[in-house]
């Protein structure tokens, strides 16, 4: 019997060891996922020949990292029950298209039900500054506007031609004298202040300070074929007329000690129905195939043909793709995170942001250079200057007020989906009479300052209805008719609850979380080893190997941490706790039972599971109740307790489990006490 019970604990630990090699390459990619930009400046600082690793930073909620969250409650009663869902989420559109003019990182905008049937409007605006200003938009009327095109005069007359030229003329004349005197050792500060027609500039000499390529490209440009003390030597023309520049210093540009690197790069978008500015009209399986046939073809040779032919980016087929250079904190996180971590000259994996699906050309990248600048303008003309700034189209007097509803219809002759119009009487009057003065012109449709339709006039229209025909399919008619609503029936939404957290709050939110986690596993970990020794030991272990495990998943997923996220982390740690507490007990008992230290431990695993097994099944049907029938913070909460419940499962049953089969040697059987036993308890021990 005693030779069996060998075997079968030689076997167990064979497996114990291959479990734990596999443990050792879950543990690491845990910490580089956690630990990657300390890696990264690791192996760069030291020169080390290793692969870098992708950094992904942890997606912090507003409680964390600042802002804005405002609840709008949004008044229905005077909208057709039928109509009160497109008129909620055309609102919904509306909202989210004036928080993106924010320049809001990750904005979040959401509609929820209450418990007494009402829609809200949720809206959390991380790190906005001008909060009065975001409440004042996001609350107005949604604007729906038709437009014609601007026929006013956009040539210069003969005269105007003429006077124009020999203006320039002039000013090229004087530049070239002004370059002359500084070239010949005229003092660049002196000239500056009497000859520079740069005003703000020519007080100080010239001197512009420091710039970056983002600030002024024109005159970075001129700069960046200059050595330090030097002025170009021929004249440059910018936009602004001609420059005569001098470099005074350069130095790259850091941040936080690390330079600031630029990236060069193209795209090609495929999005799907429900992505933001989305009508594509493809699902989101449908998008991911597709792009994953053209991931397939994609060459740097032909990427551009690709992206004129199947990306849904408007404008793609003119622009190829083409981002141009584009920094840090600019682009959609998943996007911009792909874009630095590739090499130059690569084209990605797929990329999924809040647009679609992207592949990803890397063209080049470079270090950001700050050029400390001087300069003498003196300025030329435009046909602007004479003529103004002329809008391609001009505003007419009908607007979303005058239309009644938009509807999605389909084409008897063809049974193409069309979206109709429907003016009431004051509409239909204006509608005609712009018709009638635009025949075989377009009449172009705003919303919110974005053109989302331009149909060709075929005739003058009368009776206030009009038809939007065009290569629509079903989803993108529905779509717009959904938008021309959200302008037409504009949804009445009232402010009803404001709260703004600081940045040094977030921060302080943060600091004092981790400091409270970290307290708390210290605690946990003195407790677990005082009781329990060697198990207690091990399960610490287990433990650390638990919360890097689930940070990575947290980081990866990802999920936005909040308080109440981090709140339901360390409920879950204390759950994992409980579940490592029955799991020892049971190993006690069996011990003090007399069985041995292998049998005690199988045991001890196995009688405890039921217990483990239930308590945790019901917190997980739990989680999924709060997540489905809740909002807002408490989601967060059912998120990360139920992931740290099923981690922890994962390390108090298995990783534990093998740690201990691999502690079990026939020396350490004898020492019981090490789990928490005396050999005097032990009333079955063989002497």
């Amino acid at each position: 019997m005693a030779h069996a019970e060998k075997r079968i604990s030689a076997k167990q630990k064979s497996r114990a060891w291959q479990f734990f090699g596999l443990l050792v390459v879950l543990v690491v990619a845990s910490l580089l996922v956690n630990l990657g930009p300390q890696y990264n400046n690791f192996i760069t600082k030291h020169n080390w020949p290793l692969p870098k690793v992708k950094e992904v930073p942890f997606r912090l909620g507003l409680d964390l990292s600042g802002g804005t969250s405002l609840t709008y409650d949004a008044d229905l009663s005077a909208v057709p029950v039928n109509d009160r869902m497109n008129a909620i989420q055309g609102a919904r559109d509306v909202v989210e298209r004036r928080v993106n003019m924010f320049g809001v990182s990750e904005p979040n905008v959401q509609i929820n039900k209450t418990t007494q049937g009402k829609y809200q409007i949720s809206v959390e605006l991380a790190g906005i500054n001008d909060v009065k200003q975001a409440i004042k938009m996001i609350g107005e009327t949604p604007l729906l506007q038709f437009k014609e095109v601007n026929d006013q005069r956009k040539e210069l007359t003969d005269q105007e031609k003429k006077d124009l030229d020999d203006y320039n003329k002039k000013a090229e004349t004087k530049a070239g004298d002004v370059l002359g005197k500084v070239l010949s050792g005229g003092n660049f500060a002196e000239l500056a202040k009497s000859l520079s027609e740069d005003d703000d500039t020519k007080a100080a000499g010239g001197s512009l300070g420091w710039l970056s390529s983002k600030e002024d490209p024109e005159l970075i440009a001129i700069a960046e074929k200059l050595n330090k003390g030097q002025v170009n030597t021929n004249l440059q023309k910018t936009s602004a007329g001609y420059e005569i520049v001098k470099l005074e210093d350069k130095r790259p540009k850091t941040q936080d000690g690390q330079p600031v690197v630029e990236v060069k790069a193209a795209h090609l978008l495929v999005c799907y129905n429900g992505a933001v500015s989305c009508e594509s009209g493809l699902d989101k399986q449908q998008a991911l195939d597709k792009i994953k046939k053209l991931k397939e073809q994609a060459t740097v040779q032909n990427f551009t043909d690709l992206v004129k032919q199947n990306s849904t980016e408007p404008g793609a087929r003119d622009s190829g793709g083409e981002l141009g250079w584009f920094g840090r904190d600019t682009m959609d996180p998943q996007f911009e995170e792909a874009a630095f971590a590739m090499k130059k000259g690569e084209i990605s994996e797929v990329v999924e942001s809040q647009f679609g699906y992207h592949l990803l050309y890397k063209q080049d990248e470079r270090a950001v250079i700050d050029y400390k600048l001087s300069h003498i303008l003196i300025k030329t003309r435009s046909a602007v200057d004479i003529l103004g700034n002329i809008d391609e189209w001009k505003t007419t007097e009908l607007t979303g007020k005058y239309l009644k509803r938009a509807t999605v219809q389909f084409n008897p002759q063809d049974g193409s989906p069309e979206v109709a119009l429907e003016f009431d009487s004051e509409g239909g009057k204006i509608f005609e009479d712009i018709t009638g003065r635009n025949i075989d012109k377009p009449v172009a449709i705003f919303l919110d300052g974005y053109i989302i339709s331009q149909p060709n006039v075929s005739q003058k229209i009368t009776g206030g209805q009009a038809v939007i025909s065009g290569r629509f399919s079903q989803i993108e008619a529905k779509t717009l008719a959904q938008r021309l609503n959200a302008g037409a029936l504009p949804v009445p939404i009232s402010l009803v609850n404001q709260q703004t957290i600081g940045a040094s709050l977030g921060q302080s939110s943060v600091d004092n979380s981790l400091q409270a986690g970290l307290i708390g596993l210290a605690l946990v970990a003195l407790f677990m080893i005082i009781f329990y020794r060697l198990p207690g030991l091990l399960s610490v272990i287990s433990l650390s190997i638990y919360g890097s495990l689930l940070l990575a998943i947290f980081k990866i997923w990802p999920v936005t941490l909040t308080l109440s996220g981090i709140a339901g982390f360390i409920l879950s740690i204390g759950m994992a706790v409980d579940a490592n507490i029955l799991i020892f007990e049971r190993i006690k008992e069996e011990l003090r039972a007399g069985k041995p230290l292998g049998n005690s431990i199988n045991e001890g695993f196995s009688r405890a599971w039921p217990s483990i097994r239930d308590g945790n099944y019901t917190t997980l049907i739990t989680c999924f109740i709060l997540y489905q029938f809740l909002t807002g913070p408490i989601k967060g909460f059912a998120i990360t307790l139920a992931l740290g419940v099923l981690v922890s499962m994962f390390s108090a049953i298995v990783v534990t489990r093998n740690l201990l089969r691999l502690m079990i040697t026939p020396r350490l059987a004898e020492k019981t006490w090490l789990f928490g036993v005396s050999r005097r308890q032990c009333s079955g021990e063989d002497k």
